[in-house]
């Protein structure tokens, strides 16, 4: 089948981002004063938004946060983020040229539960952002995937149906969006799974590498 749409995640799907979250990750627990944690952890907690990896990670350290204690180290991990946003974060091989021939096909859009502004950040650092005619990330719509709105929002903007869109992600929450939306949905065997088998999470089809698209 053809598509008319392609919506791609961001995080685990275009661009392996887990180096430099790590990071800002690491810098925000030193600085309340707790261990740093392994790059192997903070990809197992990537993919549900930075709350919950720091959650996450102050459960590991059987530290419990209080809600303003995790309001002030989200502003220090973002803060440090933004400022680091792509000095080890890369897109996965065959990103750029899988990207160029699809947008040749049809238009493209970015859908992520990352900070919309953060994303455009991330995207024009790995020059990827000429690809996309439509990002859409947390704030742009008022709910976030799993819930079909942002897939919707993008379909809208590109004009067309949501049927008619393939949905590229690397989890169940970008499975349950698609599927909500309406859209078929593939998955990225290599992404932040979060420790389940892609193959279990109910996808149209899993890929070794996004390549396999064209």
């Amino acid at each position: 089948m053809s598509y008319h749409a392609y919506l791609f995640d961001l995080d685990g799907t275009l661009v392996d981002t887990a180096p430099d979250l790590s990071q800002a990750l690491n810098h925000t627990l030193a600085k309340a004063g707790l261990e740093p944690v392994d790059e192997a952890l903070t990809r197992h907690w990537v993919g549900h938004g930075v709350r919950a990896m720091l959650e996450a990670a102050f459960r590991h350290h059987d530290r419990h946060a209080s809600e303003p204690d995790l309001d002030a180290s989200q502003n220090v991990l973002v803060d440090h983020y933004r400022e680091h946003i792509a000095d080890y974060s890369r897109p996965y091989g065959g990103v750029a040229e899988t990207l160029d021939t699809l947008a040749r096909r049809a238009p493209l859009a970015v859908v992520t539960n990352k900070p919309t502004d953060l994303s455009n950040k991330l995207l024009d650092a790995l020059d990827l952002a000429g690809f996309f005619r439509v990002v859409v990330g947390r704030g742009t719509t008022s709910r976030f995937k799993p819930d079909p709105q942002p897939a919707h929002y993008a379909c809208e903007r590109l004009g067309v149906q949501p049927a008619a869109a393939l949905f590229i992600g690397d989890s169940e929450t970008d499975v349950l969006c698609a599927r909500a939306a309406g859209c078929d949905v593939v998955l990225y065997r290599h992404g932040y799974n979060h420790g389940r088998d892609p193959d279990t999470l109910g996808a149209d089809r899993v890929i070794d590498s996004l390549s396999a698209l064209v």
